[in-house]
Parts: structure tokens; sequence; C-alpha cells
């Protein structure tokens, strides 16, 4: 069986300059992926200030829906299930992480992550009901400041070690913020994993220079940050149980017009 599958830090469905409403925009970007299952982080379930705002249909592309996007966006879509992980809770609304899946969710739950009160995170792990299986997804959000994100590493491991301690086909998705690459061997030698890039390796110039200094068998991530000039390596596709076809970071001005996070879009055959 072959799973198509796309991670995407969506910035609250906001520019990142103005912050003006790009849901609408999103959606169609989105479908774009034809992915069976996407990985989203910053997903506003609720803002009640932008719902003010922007709720009126004669906004046109800056509408901003009266559903909470995760329910919008899989909406007349292929992605006809969805689940919705809150992290962060204010006074005007909350966001956090959420799956679309063309394939039924049996089960899902949030994990709180936090390691300050003033940094929300969650990993949200749902069990996908597929034609020849069930197979794990965990979309994950890590912290700004490096020892967070190790704590929270090693809460994803023990996460994954609980809810699949058997080998299960896992796949971890979404911005790790790891932009020194320190939390990958980890991973690997607890889950078995495989980031998708370690197989087929990255395409920009820069990652083909880096290669070359350093080894032809030193594959980096890729780099998704900022993305109207990517650099940083923040996102991250993590699989057990599959090999990985295709890989690729979508670069461009539309993408660079939606997020300041660039999308990851793989291709995979569960072995």
């Amino acid at each position: 069986m072959r799973i198509r599958v796309a991670t995407y830090n969506i910035h609250k469905g906001v520019s990142a300059i103005r912050s003006e409403p790009r849901v609408m925009a999103l959606k169609q970007a989105i479908g774009l992926f034809d992915a069976d299952v996407v990985f989203l982080q910053e997903v506003q379930g609720k803002h009640d200030r932008h719902a003010a705002k922007y709720g009126e249909e004669h906004h046109g592309d800056r509408h901003w829906p009266e559903t909470a996007q995760h329910e919008f966006l899989a909406l007349d879509s292929r992605h006809i299930h969805a689940a919705y992980g809150m992290n962060a809770v204010y006074d005007h609304g909350h966001h956090g992480n959420a799956l679309l899946s063309a394939f039924p969710i049996a089960d899902s739950s949030n994990h709180d992550v936090s390691d300050h009160a003033y940094e929300q995170r969650g990993i949200l792990h749902c069990i996908l009901d597929t034609p020849v299986g069930e197979v794990h997804c965990y979309v994950v959000h890590l912290g700004l400041f490096e020892g967070g994100r190790r704590r929270q590493n090693a809460a994803l491991i023990e996460a994954v070690q609980a809810s699949a301690p058997n080998g299960e086909p896992i796949i971890i998705a979404g911005d790790f913020n790891d932009w020194r690459n320190t939390l990958s061997d980890d991973l690997r030698q607890a889950l078995g994993v495989a980031e998708v890039f370690d197989q087929i390796g990255s395409n920009s110039m820069l990652d083909e220079l880096g290669r070359t200094l350093r080894g032809k068998n030193s594959v980096p991530q890729a780099r998704t940050f900022p993305a109207a000039l990517p650099f940083f390596r923040l996102d991250r596709i993590y699989v057990r149980g599959f090999h990985v076809e295709a890989a690729e970071v979508l670069h461009g001005t539309l993408w660079a017009r939606l997020s300041d996070h660039a999308p990851i879009v793989a291709s995979l055959q569960l072995q």
C-alpha cells in the first residue's frame, strides 16, 4: 500500500506579514499536495477577533470560516476524517495540531508536552484504520528552546513506545524547531525510524554543497524556514515500516504567501 503524506505549519491561517487571513487559499493549496494524510501545526481552533473582523462573506479571500480550521480544511475534500489537539488556550481562542485523513481515524489523543507556562505544546496521536491495518500517526510541534525540545523529544519517544510498542508502522511529522538537528539520532535509536530525506536526500543546492563537503553519505533534512527563502531545517517526517519513494519541499511564491514554513510532501510504501 502506498500513502502520500504532507506536513505543514500553517501559521494559524494568517500571512506571515500583516497577519491577514489565508484560510481560503490554504484550503486550495493543501489540495495540491494530493496527500492521503496531512499533518498540520498551528491550526486555529477558534479566534473570536478574526471571526468578528473577517467573518462576513464580502471579505472574499480574507473571509474567516465559521468552523474550526481543521474542520473547514477537511470539508468537501478527500480528507473526510479530521482530528484536532488543542494546545494553546487564550481569552479569544485556541490553537494546536491537527490531522486530516482520507482513512478513518480509529482513535485519537492529545499529549501535553508543554515545558513551561508561556509556550504550550502537544503531540496529537491518531490511529488510522487503513486497508492493510493500523498506522500510528503523531503530529508534533516542539518548543523554541533547545533544553525544552530535548525533554519534549523524550516525551515523544515515551509516548510512541507506549502506544506502538511492537514495531507497528508509524509516521511522526511536524515542526520540530530542531534547526541544529540534535534530536534525530535519539529518535532513530529509540524508535527505529528514518527521516524521509535519509533515503533520498534533498534537492537544494545548499544541501548538495553540504554533502560534497561532508561526504556523499551525509544527508541533512530539508530546508523549510522561512518559506520565502528557506535556510533552516525545522520540519521533519520520520517513518517506521515504510519505504520512502519520494520526498520534496514545496518552494515558490505560492507557499511564501501562505505561511512562514514551507510544506514537505512524501510518498511512502508500506513494507
